[in-house]
């Protein structure tokens, strides 16, 4: 009787993982969205430096009963660039942006803030991107659903464009809201 070496059965079993893994890839409802742990958890705390002449906002703010967007962005961020004006546009509409400069300069971020305008309730800087890492950043720019009890509804990676205000964050601003 012919003996199986292992190193025989090997290939067929790591195929075989990969390609359970794809099939579960392909069968995922957004197959580009990030996953989040930080979704239905309470807010992470918040530690910021202050942004001189805006208002600063802390963690009795994100718990203040009123649904609102956090968003961290960064003046050296293209993409910050492109969703600026929408996230300007959901301001005027009367949704409460609050908004977290990371790992910036602060001389770049008052330019890009005064060339695209403000579109911040309030504003803090996470200058060595501590708060980031406890909120599960991947990148800029990053935005928060945050209910009005401070429990994070959604989280969305990437610019916010206006087909992602439609499809995405006004059903979870409608969910917070119901929260």
């Amino acid at each position: 009787m012919a003996k199986i070496s292992p190193l025989m059965i090997a290939p067929p079993l790591i195929f075989a993982a990969f390609a359970v893994l794809a099939g579960i890839g392909m069968f995922r409802d957004d197959p580009d969205a990030l996953p989040s742990a930080r979704e239905g958890q309470p807010a992470p705390p918040v530690a910021l430096v202050e942004f001189p002449g805006k208002p600063l906002f802390d963690d009795a703010t994100l718990r203040d009963g009123e649904v609102k967007l956090v968003n961290y962005w960064a003046s050296w961020c293209a993409p910050c660039r492109a969703e600026h004006p929408n996230l300007e546009a959901l301001s005027e509409e009367g949704v409460p942006v609050y908004g977290i400069n990371y790992k910036d300069n602060l001389t770049n971020a008052e330019a890009f803030l005064t060339e695209l305008g403000d579109p911040y309730q309030a504003i803090g800087r996470d200058e060595q991107g501590r708060m980031a890492l406890d909120w599960g950043l991947y990148g800029v720019p990053e935005t928060y659903v945050v209910d009005g009890e401070g429990t994070i509804v959604l989280r969305f990676a990437g610019p916010i464009t206006q087909r992602v205000i439609e499809s995405t964050i006004r059903p979870a601003l409608e969910k917070a809201a119901e929260n």
